[in-house]
């Protein structure tokens, strides 16, 4: 085997062992832990079934007691009865077994002598019957009460049956009072689990099953005492006791159980089962359940899939790493060995030419022999430009005659002849002889190549004797061309490939960026033509409400305001992600005291959180941190919003911690469900939400996904930690920022007393420019019911129509785009041009751009965005009417 193969065949040997070993370890490690979270599902189910069979046997359990207190009963057993009296006993026992709806009661006196039964109309009636070697009436002539699970000795149908004694004055018990409780409605229930349920007594005895396969099995071998017992009693009549054959391959440590069955007669249970056992309160016996592992193994499975899909990935990627290394190393080395070459044959070529200086100044005439051991082919002229002397090499390389070759010939002779052949080059043979001549004649030495026709290339070093005279070498460096030539393709090539891969890497990321592009104009352009039918809804559900005057119409009114809130708040978050993927949403970074923004926290959710039954508490702080006071605001708004959503009791702490240096931690802890480890990631994706909030308020699934990029838009670092059943903390890491630096904010000043609910709007004036119909209507009849005059309601073309001079209204409610290519705010300018006034401006508007924003605020209008709350726009408009009569 060649080393490269025997490199190839390890190289192959170490990745299909590696996978082999992470697919093992990686099933493996699955394969446990999805097998604990198995087992911790079949304790709570096992524990339901037990909570469930104990209900049904408490259920009955006093029924004994009350009728051990029942003097018709005491009377039956303290004298004998008669006929007519025994059967009224019969029907108090049957009505009594109706009313209680159980299987059977019997009573017994303390011969163990059945007296009287509720099923004393049947064939197989207690009546009569001596049960005085059943445990249960033993147990309760004995002690009391007693219990005991077995099959009817007349009926042949099993139950489980509780005793009470009766007693005299003197304590003296005169016998008991019986009764049978069935449990089969219990394996009915059992059989709607693909799980094997069973319960055993204490001598290990299988006696409820929900498959019939599994019942009257023995989990353990019986002793002969035991064996004795069961027979005495008749616990199991005639049924044959089966041994249960498993084998018990490990042990976990929540007491679960891995076996295999090995009993032939059973329904095929394949592979591994995991076997969990839960005594039950209150008896002897012990519940059971089978589970098959399927989903372990198919967990298992997946998991080593991906562990060897992991490792064949990263010994792709190594082995990339490496050819990209490799080829690099090669490039590099092939550029050495070309400078080594070439510093090789310069010395060569330098060696050699000094030889044949020396060669020539000691030549003989003619064909020298002390020129012959040179590879070059070696030329001498004297000073009259005559052959002088000349090696074979030389004879060689360009095929002269031998009458050509004669001492004292003109080397213009030679350089015709090669001029014939066209070895000078194009042109006239004279001038290309002659142009040679003259470069001999100068005396100055001289270095080229030269090409032949058949591929040959010579390397021509000429050199000045010192006597005069020249010596001309030809040497072939045909092979180290074509080697330079090799390299230069091959560094080409790789090149070439390098600038593909960028090229191509570069396309890829450019048609990214332009869908990026186009998704980020799409979103914000759909959820602006979505707001508009929306903001029309809102108004029309806030002028719904004061048309409704009962209770009904008005829940049905506010819960189709929720709904609209609802979306609103979807579109809202679309909007505001379009933004920041586009780098649209405007960061200002400044020192921000932290105290406050947490007390505007606690006053606004503090009276939701209180109306969920929670505690919500903001932890007092004088910090200063350094950045966005409103992005850092939505941030704790999306964390509080939704530790309130999953909490269903207990309370919700905000408060800040120092971390590392200059930074601190603002925390916000609940006591809800708690969020799996397998999630914590999950929930910062877009429409990504758990199941345990509030039927009525599950949200969308958006906010921890703004939340997630406001975190890195800010560069604050955002996580969680949680723990199932406890709670969780969402939190945010942000910089401290200088206490010095902040600047002292003024108290507002003291405003005027608030005039009556819609004192500023009645009497007032408005026109409404929109080019949404349904919302021009309901934002005039909004108004209208306020007390407003609305002249004009619609769009630009009719408000420039009917503007006259001295004829504005007091206030404008103006949109930004009015369809057509008009801009609002241009219109309102041609507007004020032709009434000669300039009116109070609200923008209502889709457009939630933080520069048209600020550009409403430096000319002083007011701004809402769509869709419109109507307390808002009525709170806004008041306000802007009542600076307006401040003038």
């Amino acid at each position: 085997m060649t080393p490269s193969h025997r490199r190839k065949f390890w190289t192959v040997l170490i990745v299909l062992a590696g996978m082999a070993g992470c697919m093992f370890v990686a099933g493996q490690w699955a394969w446990r832990h999805s097998l604990y979270d198995e087992s911790d599902s079949v304790q709570r189910q096992l524990a339901l079934y037990g909570q469930t069979l104990g209900q049904r046997i408490d259920r009955y359990r006093t029924l004994p007691e009350v009728l051990a207190l029942d003097v018709q009963l005491y009377e039956a057993l303290s004298r004998p009865r008669s006929p007519a009296q025994v059967e009224q006993l019969n029907l108090r026992l049957e009505r009594a077994n109706g009313a209680s709806q159980s299987s059977t009661l019997t009573l017994i006196n303390r011969e163990g002598l059945a007296v009287a039964a509720s099923n004393w109309r049947s064939a197989t009636s207690n009546v009569g019957v001596d049960y005085s070697f059943r445990p249960y009436v033993q147990q309760a002539l004995a002690q009391g009460s007693g219990s005991f699970y077995g099959i009817g000795v007349t009926t042949g149908e099993p139950g489980y049956f509780l005793s009470q004694a009766i007693r005299n004055d003197q304590g003296e018990p005169l016998g008991l009072v019986v009764i049978k409780i069935a449990l089969q409605e219990l394996e009915r229930e059992w059989l709607q689990t693909e799980d094997i349920v069973l319960a055993s007594d204490a001598h290990g005895v299988v006696f409820l099953a929900s498959q019939d396969a599994w019942r009257y099995r023995l989990l353990e071998p019986l002793t002969e005492a035991e064996r004795r017992e069961l027979a005495a009693t008749r616990q199991y009549s005639d049924q044959p006791l089966r041994p249960l054959d498993y084998r018990v391959d490990d042990h976990m440590d929540n007491g679960g159980r891995l076996v295999r069955m090995q009993t032939a007669d059973l329904p095929g249970l394949p592979g591994r089962l995991l076997w969990q056992t839960q005594p039950l309160p209150g008896t002897p016996w012990q519940l059971h359940l089978v589970h098959a592992t399927h989903s372990s193994v198919a967990d298992s499975r997946w998991a080593a899939a991906a562990g060897g899909g992991g490792w064949l990935a990263l010994a792709l990627l190594v082995l990339f790493v490496r050819q990209r290394q490799r080829l690099a190393h090669l490039r590099q080395r092939s550029r050495q060995e070309l400078e080594t070459v070439l510093q090789q044959h310069a010395q060569e070529l330098r060696t050699a030419q000094d030889g044949i200086v020396q060669a020539a100044q000691q030549a003989d005439t003619g064909l020298s022999r002390s020129l012959e051991h040179l590879p070059q082919g070696v030329v001498i002229i004297d000073a009259d430009l005559n052959l002088a002397a000349w090696n074979s090499r030389y004879v060689q390389l360009f095929r002269y005659p031998s009458d050509l070759m004669q001492v004292g010939r003109p080397i213009a002779d030679l350089l015709r002849h090669n001029a014939r052949r066209g070895l000078l080059g194009p042109g006239p043979v004279d001038d290309s002889v002659e142009r040679r001549l003259s470069h001999l004649r100068s005396g100055l030495p001289h270095l080229h190549e030269s090409a032949k026709d058949d591929g040959t290339v010579l390397e021509i070093r000429g050199t000045p004797l010192p006597e005069g005279g020249f010596v001309t070498s030809y040497a072939d460096i045909t092979s180290y061309k074509n080697a330079a030539r090799e390299l230069r393709s091959l560094a080409d090539a790789l090149e070439q490939r390098v600038a593909d891969r960028t090229r191509d890497l570069d396309a890829a990321r450019h048609e990214a960026e332009q869908a990026n592009r186009y998704k980020t104009r799409f979103v914000a352009a759909a959820v602006h033509d979505l707001l508009q039918p929306l903001n029309a809804a809102r108004m029309f559900s806030s002028l719904l409400r004061s048309h409704l005057h009962d209770e009904a119409g008005r829940h049905a009114a506010d819960s189709i305001d929720g709904a609209l809130a609802a979306q609103d708040a979807i579109l809202n978050s679309l909007l505001d992600i379009s933004r920041m993927e586009s780098g649209q949403l405007e960061v200002r970074i400044h020192d921000v005291a932290l105290g406050p923004l947490l007390q505007v926290l606690a006053h606004n959710f503090g009276v939701l959180a209180e109306s969920q039954g929670l505690a919500l508490r903001c932890v007092a702080t004088r910090q200063v941190v350094r950045t966005d006071e409103n992005l850092l605001r939505r941030i704790l708004q999306n964390f509080v919003s939704n530790a309130i959503r999953y909490s269903r009791r207990g309370r919700i702490v905000v408060g800040c911690r120092r971390v590392g240096n200059g930074h601190l931690r603002i925390e916000v802890h609940d006591q809800g469900p708690g969020i799996p480890e397998a999630l914590q990631r999950e929930i910062f994706e877009e429409f990504r939400r758990l199941d345990e909030g509030r039927a009525d308020d599950r949200g969308a699934g958006l906010g921890l996904a703004i939340v997630e990029r406001l975190g890195r838009l800010l560069g604050h670092p955002i996580g969680l930690r949680s723990q199932l059943g406890r709670g969780s903390v969402f939190w945010v890491q942000v910089p401290l920022g200088d206490p010095a630096a902040l600047q002292q904010q003024t108290a507002p000043p003291a405003t005027a007393q608030q005039a009556p609910e819609d004192a500023p709007l009645h009497g007032s004036s408005a026109w409404v420019i929109e080019d949404d119909g349904p919302t021009c209507a309901a934002t005039k009849a909004l108004l209208e019911r306020w007390g407003c005059q609305v002249a004009l309601a619609g769009g630009a073309t009719e408000a420039l129509g009917q503007a006259r001079p001295g004829q504005a209204p007091q206030l404008v409610l103006l949109d930004v785009h009015l369809g057509g290519g008009q801009h609002g705010p241009d219109v309102y300018t041609e507007l004020c041009q032709r009434w000669c006034q300039a009116p109070a401006v609200i923008l209502v508007t889709a457009e939630r751009d933080a520069t048209l924003r600020r550009q409403a605020a430096e000319r002083g209008w007011g701004f809402l965005a769509k869709p419109v709350r109507a307390p808002a726009l009525r709170a806004l408009m008041s306000q802007t009417l009542l600076r307006l009569r401040e003038r």
